[in-house]
């Protein structure tokens, strides 16, 4: 078992920025494949981003390519992800997630362990 914990989210304006982290416990962070993933309402859980135990690949949805970065702080136990340029419809609520099998992963399906959302709001 994982704990996972999302913090960091807020109202912003347009074109601002936020950094969510994640922190998780239980078990050997390091193991873990980590994927961030947002929801809006009335809409599917959607992927946003991933990134692989040691952090040295990254996968991005293309609406937030360029504008967000994913990265890891294996000895913190700890995954960010980096919003820049914020859009209001990058408003929802986000996800970390984690799951210990393969290499990359952006279906929600694919992933075992779920923090419990933080909202991003962004105004126009």
């Amino acid at each position: 078992q994982v704990q996972l914990a999302e913090s960091g989210g807020g109202l912003v304006q347009a074109g601002g920025s936020l950094r969510l982290s994640c922190t998780a416990s239980g078990r050997t962070f390091s193991l873990f494949l980590m994927g961030w993933f947002r929801q809006a309402p009335g809409r599917e859980r959607e992927f946003v981003s991933a990134i692989t135990r040691s952090g040295s690949n990254t996968r991005y949805v293309d609406s937030v390519r360029g504008r967000f970065t994913i990265s890891r702080d294996n000895a913190k136990n700890t995954v960010y992800l980096q919003m820049n340029s914020l859009k209001p419809e990058d408003t929802a609520v986000y996800y970390c997630a984690a799951v210990q099998r393969g290499t990359m992963a952006t279906m929600a399906s694919t992933y075992d362990y779920w923090g419990q959302g933080t909202q991003v709001t962004v105004s126009s």
